[in-house]
């Protein structure tokens, strides 16, 4: 059954900070549940998604007492991850380097995503707050990652994170089918190549 047209529920975890074992076992299950929700979508049984866990039921409810607080917690999980993953890309390769890193890493996301989406559909009436924030903090992260590579004089400077986004979802959305990430890895590179047309430090074409 999809998820109704109301708020998430906070788990008890969420209003204080969680003993070591506990913070463990909610981070199985947002893994596991992710995982699940991918595969089978967001109405498989809870049972599966602690299963796979390796915890009870019992502690799926403990740290989330709806379906719904659930499905938004993995949501906000994912986010987390695309963003936060620019630092470190950053820190350990070339800033263009990092940047098709993280556009794969939206790739990802987005796969992700798909198994929330008729949830989402549903949550965004009741918190259109929580997907404006997202939005903000996506841009933001490509900004980032933006900004490091145009620095380098291999990316366009006239590239501006919304563009980088829309272009990433429009080949998310051509893609949704099977093989998807192996095509929209393809599409990705030839994107990276066309930021890369006419930037300050790239040869001029023949």
């Amino acid at each position: 059954m999809t998820p109704g047209h109301r708020p998430a529920a906070l788990g008890a975890d969420e209003t204080r900070p969680l003993r070591k074992d506990a913070a463990r076992n909610r981070e199985l299950l947002l893994a596991a549940a992710a995982e699940q929700f991918a595969e089978h979508g967001v109405d498989v049984p809870l049972e599966d998604v602690a299963r796979h866990a390796g915890v009870g039921i019992a502690t799926v409810y403990r740290h989330f007492p709806t379906r719904v607080a659930l499905i938004e917690a993995v949501y906000r999980r994912e986010v987390d991850q695309l963003c936060d993953s620019v630092d470190d890309l950053l820190a350990t390769l070339a800033p263009v380097a990092a940047l098709e890193a993280w556009m794969g890493n939206f790739v990802r996301y987005v796969a992700a995503k798909r198994g929330l989406s008729a949830a989402l559909k549903d949550m965004i009436d009741a918190e259109p707050e929580l997907f404006a924030s997202t939005r903000t903090h996506i841009y933001a992260a490509a900004g980032t990652a933006l900004d490091a590579a145009i620095a380098t004089g291999e990316i366009r400077p006239d590239v501006e994170p919304e563009d980088l986004i829309r272009a990433m979802g429009g080949i998310c959305m051509a893609t949704d089918d099977h093989g998807y990430t192996e095509r929209a890895a393809k599409l990705m590179g030839l994107l990276l190549d066309g930021m890369r047309y006419r930037a300050p430090g790239t040869p001029p074409p023949a």
